[in-house]
């Protein structure tokens, strides 16, 4: 992480919005591919996904707002920003993806049902230190193992991004579904 720059704004941007959130998923994952193979370190990278989890914004006001403040603030970056508030996923879940979701506890239930294990990763830095959380380990992301987590994504999606990913990072070993 420290090698990465931008990934290093993000973090210091996001500790004045939020006591208890996570930069994660592909921004993580695919930092982490580009510095084992030496490519460039934002390349694949489409977006930046920051989530956290507040139960008390219902319709996303709060959700919406915070994502435009980190735009504005990180848009010299040229990534996306991706502010999801986990505690309404449930809300557009089936609207968006056609399958009903129970509401999630926290961040890190949902983190929990990220398509791969490689990038189940929420990681955040509070005062410096870094916390990472990552419910099924760290091995499979260092050796660049793409694995399906089928809690929640059906196996079309899993292919798709294996695929995409496979193309991207060729050193990448794709398990079955």
């Amino acid at each position: 992480m420290e090698q990465t720059s931008f990934l290093q704004e993000v973090f210091h941007t996001c500790e004045g919005y939020f006591e208890h959130y996570y930069v994660g998923a592909g921004c993580i994952t695919q930092s982490v591919w580009n510095v084992l193979c030496g490519y460039e370190l934002g390349y694949g990278i489409g977006d930046i996904d920051i989530v956290y989890f507040d139960d008390r914004d219902h319709h996303g006001s709060e959700e919406s707002l915070i994502e435009k403040n980190l735009e504005k603030e990180l848009k010299h970056l040229n990534f996306s920003i991706d502010v999801t508030n986990e505690a309404r996923v449930h809300q557009w879940y089936k609207g968006k993806f056609g399958k009903e979701i129970s509401p999630y506890r926290s961040a890190e239930e949902a983190i929990d049902t990220w398509p791969t294990t490689a990038s189940a990763v929420g990681v955040k830095k509070k005062n410096g230190v870094y916390e990472v959380y990552a419910p099924y380990g760290l091995d499979d992301l260092f050796k660049m193992i793409v694995r399906p987590n089928k809690k929640l994504i059906p196996k079309e999606v899993y292919d798709q991004k294996s695929l995409k990913w496979k193309r991207r990072w060729p050193k990448l070993s794709i398990e079955p579904w």
